[in-house]
């Protein structure tokens, strides 16, 4: 359930917001204005809607400097195009437009959390995985979930929640990777107030707003040595400290956590810590790559298809023979994402009373670096292996020009997706993070990550 702050008087059309969201199973807080706003966010929340009528600015320089990690989209009307650029410009994620459209805000919901339905599943090995992940639930031990990215991680964990005692518990998820490590262990454990410049007031941290529930840890791989002695003491002895605290804070809390990296080869590089592993390796669930379960691409499909054709208020149409064909023949290296990016697209592309083979538009491998030098893919009368450029076909180029080149076409291959980026390319999601920064501060377009909704009225103020 997606926890949703409200900062702005509910009388009008942003109230109007606020009960479909409500609607849409939102656990909903509401704020006067920003000074208050603030101090509910410090209780916890997924996503803020503040109006353009407040300082946006101010609530996410305050937000930053107290290590609170949550998105600001602002709302204002449409015909107000200088406050919604302003609200972007001082670092609100989106804007939405008033009076508000319901099939944006679930859209917003959603993507605040990372929400989707129950797995949608027929292959016998998903059942399979299912019944042991259902008979497990009720127990109190920690679960490691692995498997590649976009098989679904998340979804599982929220299946286990719902079949736990503590489904009447809230279920609070935090991705290890998406944050550093100063705002990470903040968010984790909270803090007092004056614990650091800018905590002005003390917070809690997701131990302690999913307490007497689940916690899930997302890509725990990428978590600092430091920060993983901090949760194995958490485990231990059900109690964390927050940053500045004088005392411990008792905890009740069953933690899940995921990962597409192979744990016992992170602990025997050095990299994560064995005491951590074993804690959290109580019961193992791996999920099988999309390719592994081919029985569950069609009714995946066909759940997506049915889901954006609604969304975007289109006919439902099914997917023709060959259009069948081509989903179950290709390999799917982004998994489940990756079918429900591509579906998505078919649904917005297709004509007619079916979604044909032409709707279907499939990434296939990231192409080589002789792509953009033109070089020929014709056995090298040398002996070079066909289809692969000569490092002569770089003569000329610089380092970091190859580098920007090759991180950004694995960035479109991976459909955005930055975790299975960095792991193709052999870096962790710190520094790709880092690149990504460096190239956007230079022009370069880049992928925007899976579950960012695009606004479309924005750029039409901005050409207007």
């Amino acid at each position: 359930m997606t926890r949703l702050l409200v900062i702005g008087s509910l009388d009008a059309e942003l109230g109007q917001a606020a009960r479909i969201a409500s609607a849409r199973g939102a656990r909903l807080r509401t704020a006067e204005g920003v000074t208050a706003g603030i101090a509910a966010a410090r209780e916890g929340c997924d996503l803020i809607l503040c109006d353009v009528l407040h300082d946006v600015a101010w609530l996410v320089a305050s937000l930053e400097a107290e290590r609170i990690a949550c998105p600001v989209v602002a709302c204002g009307r449409n015909a107000d195009a200088a406050a919604a650029v302003r609200a972007i410009q001082a670092g609100a994620k989106e804007f939405l437009p008033l009076p508000p459209d319901a099939d944006l805000i679930a859209a917003m919901l959603q993507a605040a959390v990372g929400e989707t339905e129950r797995p949608i599943h027929q292959d016998p090995a998903m059942a399979a995985l299912l019944r042991r992940a259902e008979s497990v639930a009720r127990a109190e031990a920690s679960i490691l979930i692995t498997g590649e990215s976009g098989t679904g991680k998340e979804v599982l964990a929220r299946h286990i929640h719902r079949h736990s005692r503590r489904a009447a518990g809230p279920f609070v998820a935090l991705n290890c990777a998406a944050l550093p490590e100063s705002l990470l262990e903040s968010e984790l454990f909270g803090h007092e107030k004056g614990a650091f410049s800018g905590a002005v007031a003390s917070r809690r941290g997701k131990f302690e707003q999913a307490d007497g529930g689940t916690l899930l840890l997302d890509e725990i791989g990428e978590m600092d040595p430091r920060l993983q002695a901090k949760i194995l003491r958490a485990l231990q002895e059900r109690e964390i400290d927050r940053l500045g605290g004088a005392a411990p804070v008792k905890v009740d809390v069953r933690i899940l956590a995921a990962t597409n990296r192979d744990l016992s080869a992170e602990v025997a590089a050095g990299r994560f810590r064995e005491d951590l592993f074993f804690r959290l390796n109580v019961v193992a669930v791996r999920i099988p790559a999309l390719r592994d379960r081919p029985g569950d691409i069609l009714p995946i499909a066909d759940h997506y298809a049915r889901r954006y054709a609604e969304a975007n208020g289109l006919p439902l149409r099914r997917f023709a023979p060959a259009a069948r064909a081509m989903l179950l023949a290709h390999p799917w290296p982004g998994n489940v994402r990756e079918l429900e990016n591509t579906i998505h697209r078919a649904v917005l592309l297709a004509e007619g009373n079916e979604i044909e083979a032409g709707a279907i538009e499939l990434h296939h491998p990231a192409p080589r670096l002789q792509a953009a030098a033109n070089v020929p893919a014709e056995p090298d009368p040398q002996g070079a292996t066909p289809g692969v450029a000569p490092v002569t076909a770089l003569v000329g180029r610089r380092v970091e020009e190859v580098e920007r080149a090759l991180i950004l076409e694995t960035l479109t291959h991976c459909l955005g997706n930055r975790t299975r980026a960095a792991e193709i390319l052999g870096i962790s999601i710190r520094t790709l993070r880092n690149k990504l920064h460096e190239y956007r501060a230079l022009g370069e377009a880049v992928p925007a990550a899976p579950g960012q909704v695009p606004i479309p009225a924005l750029p039409a103020f901005a050409a207007g």
